[in-house]
């Protein structure tokens, strides 16, 4: 979600959202289906308490906090059902929201949402097709008209979309798609776009080697002088340095495996990468490695055996070069969105659906859940439990906290 380094800022700005003191309790949100819920998150005891929830039209897709308001896509993402829409809430005490302005409709599935520092404008990541757009956010905060665009390079199958550090560019994740039974390869690719009062213009197209084949990219993060990427086709982290004008680095200045096993994906169908955050201080990263794919057992569907777990990478400050120091157990499958605290001592990493595993003889079912972890002051991870989650009425898709990005 929002930025770490803009949300200091416009914390500073409002009265309106929910004040928060160090090791005090902090808002978390996650969603099943249509249903936001929020959680009472006490970091001194690093329990959650469900407070309450609200329901949207359509399931959650993704959310992104402004300077008083929480904005939240959502899409069933069913074929000729137009419920594609975007709400502004306000946040209450605790974390509570209510409905702020009028239900804003957009033209196809919102996969990913986010807003600039200054909270003027909503961009929004469509997937399928590609594409990008802009909405203003009006004075009162509610969301407003689109801004028309040029022709962009929105690439294929885009996941993402967030403002580089500096404000002045946009990156458009594109992840394209693995090869299929007589189809081809997509290529994904980083398209940055520059930036100037609501409009974008084509400023680069990143991939390595330049053909984007074998770069699957699912989600961006930076710290402050790289850009740091989870590849998610390949299950590795990307590095690129942030250059002048808003710009990435032409190449990327290391590419390294993330999973235990590198040799997981060819063995493991469904083996993937999810999203990727760097701790407050700098000095490390976190990525997910997420194994969603199934064998058959006495009539059921059984994991594969893909690695489901949270990798920490220690970020050398001058290179930006990652060493992978630990692999640790997610406690549930496809972890799709995660959480750090402002103060970096904790991590809540929501796991998205419930699994069946084979143990020996006898099935076991993993259920979602939001598992929490305590972070060390060597950036690495320590289990503390697990709140399971009941995914009947839907897929927990979304998680995050006001301050998370």
């Amino acid at each position: 979600m929002l930025n770490r380094r803009s949300f200091a800022h416009l914390l500073g700005a409002t009265l309106a959202m929910p004040a928060h003191a160090a090791g005090g309790t902090l808002p978390f949100y996650s969603s099943v289906g249509p249903e936001l819920s929020w959680y009472g998150l006490d970091e001194g005891s690093a329990t959650l308490t469900r407070l309450g929830s609200v329901k949207l039209p359509a399931n959650v897709q993704y959310a992104w906090p402004g300077a008083r308001f929480l904005y939240v896509a959502a899409s069933s993402n069913q074929p000729g059902i137009d419920d594609h829409c975007v709400q502004a809430f306000h946040v209450g005490a605790g974390g509570a929201l209510t409905p702020h302005g009028p239900l804003v409709k957009l033209r196809q599935r919102p996969v990913h949402i986010t807003l600039d520092a200054k909270s003027r404008f909503l961009v929004t990541a469509y997937n399928i097709p590609s594409n990008i757009s802009v909405h203003r956010i009006n004075s009162d905060g509610t969301v407003g008209e689109e801004i028309a665009q040029p022709v962009l390079d929105t690439g294929i199958y885009g996941h993402q979309v967030r403002f580089t550090p500096s404000g002045r560019s946009v990156v458009l994740v594109t992840r394209g798609n693995d090869a299929r039974p007589g189809v081809p390869e997509d290529p994904g690719a980083l398209k940055v776009f520059g930036w100037n009062d609501g409009r974008l213009s084509n400023l680069q197209s990143l991939a390595p080697k330049g053909n984007g084949y074998g770069f699957g990219v699912r989600h961006v993060d930076f710290g402050k002088r790289h850009c740091f990427v989870s590849v998610e086709r390949q299950n590795a982290i990307c590095v690129y340095g942030l250059a002048a004008g808003g710009k990435l680095s032409a190449e990327p200045l290391f590419i390294k495996n993330a999973l235990i096993d590198p040799d997981s994906k060819a063995k493991h169908p469904g083996q993937g990468a999810g999203p990727i955050h760097v701790h407050p201080g700098g000095r490390f990263v976190y990525q997910t490695n997420r194994g969603s794919g199934t064998l058959d057992y006495n009539g059921r569907k059984v994991s594969n055996g893909g690695e489901n777990n949270i990798v920490v990478w220690a970020i050398d400050p001058a290179s930006g070069e990652p060493t992978r120091i630990q692999n640790e157990d997610s406690h549930g499958f496809e972890v799709r969105t995660f959480a750090i605290t402002p103060d970096g001592k904790l991590l809540i990493a929501a796991s998205q659906a419930a699994m069946d595993v084979r143990e020996g003889d006898a099935i076991r079912t993993v259920s979602a859940g939001l598992a929490v972890y305590r972070i060390g002051s060597d950036g690495k991870l320590t289990f503390l439990h697990k709140l399971d989650v009941d995914t009947s009425g839907g897929t927990h898709f979304w998680s995050g906290l006001l301050t998370m990005a």
